[in-house]
């Protein structure tokens, strides 16, 4: 019995749950990218010179699937990190929260399979493939509902999430579309326009990585016809507010990254309310 009781004071104070199974968390998948596809001016030019095309293969990628307890189908959230790559918040902190509230999460690994560290200073790959390519892996799992995934991005990943939400844009070119859209810190263009789902911007007044104005440019320039855009503004906040391994702060490339906990609390509120309210039956 003291064993017995000792053990379940151990699970209480290392937060276990013991009633059914654990969440299947952190499980490395692998699947490619969406093709780029070939032009129709590239397809033409090919056909008058007599080449034969063939079309490009997908990239292949590392992700990281996490899912709630139970069978699902459940409604899902794919994650794209920022030019530094996997760190620990978008890794690990995101998903697990994500998880208790009942979403099935994939990470996306942008990096590894190229080879790449950081594009922090370099080009970024066309990361709306990947986005794309891990929404049609998800489509084959049977505990997710894919009619209703949310794609999230930081940072550099929160300005793809932007780009494969746009009108106009290359998400016209896929079979399969995500729900809604979340951009923590992103470099928003001005002239974007309208999104194709209703989106989410999160981002700090402070932050001279991803300035504000330019957001706010973007939405002045909406149409009354498409999808919401909300914009929330956080006073006194920088760059990587929500990650709390910057809990110190740093500079990096002449930028301030910081963890805010007010606005990081503020804006999982935010976000809570956003999944719940576009991702609902």
């Amino acid at each position: 019995m003291k064993t017995a009781r000792l053990f379940l004071c151990l699970a209480a104070f290392l937060g276990v749950t013991l009633t059914g199974n654990p969440a299947d968390a952190d499980e490395l998948v692998r699947f490619e990218s969406v093709p780029v596809k070939l032009s129709a001016f590239r397809i033409r030019k090919a056909a008058e010179q007599g080449e034969i095309l063939s079309q490009p293969p997908g990239t292949p990628l590392l992700g990281y699937l996490s899912r709630p307890q139970g069978d699902g189908p459940f409604p899902a959230v794919v994650i794209l990190h920022g030019c530094d790559g996997l760190r620990l918040s978008v890794k690990d902190l995101w998903p697990q929260r994500l998880v208790r509230w009942g979403y099935a999460v994939l990470v996306v690994d942008s990096f590894t399979t190229r080879n790449i560290q950081d594009t922090c200073q370099s080009p970024l790959p066309d990361r709306v493939f990947d986005a794309y390519g891990a929404l049609n892996f998800l489509s084959e799992q049977g505990f997710v509902d894919i009619g209703r995934v949310a794609l999230m991005g930081f940072s550099a990943g929160g300005t793809v999430t932007l780009d494969a939400t746009k009108i106009e844009g290359n998400e016209q070119l896929m079979e399969r579309k995500f729900r809604a859209a979340v951009a923590y810190y992103p470099a928003c263009d001005a002239n974007q326009g309208d999104a194709t789902v209703p989106t989410l911007i999160m981002t700090g007044d402070r932050d001279n990585w991803s300035p504000t104005e330019r957001c706010r440019k973007r939405l002045a320039r909406l149409s009354d016809n498409g999808p919401p855009i909300e914009l929330d503004i956080y006073k006194g906040t920088y760059h990587d507010f929500d990650a709390p391994e910057f809990k110190v702060g740093r500079r990096v490339l002449g930028h301030i990254e910081k963890y805010n906990p007010d606005a990081a609390e503020k804006s999982i509120r935010s976000v809570h309310a956003f999944l719940r309210n576009y991702l609902a039956n």
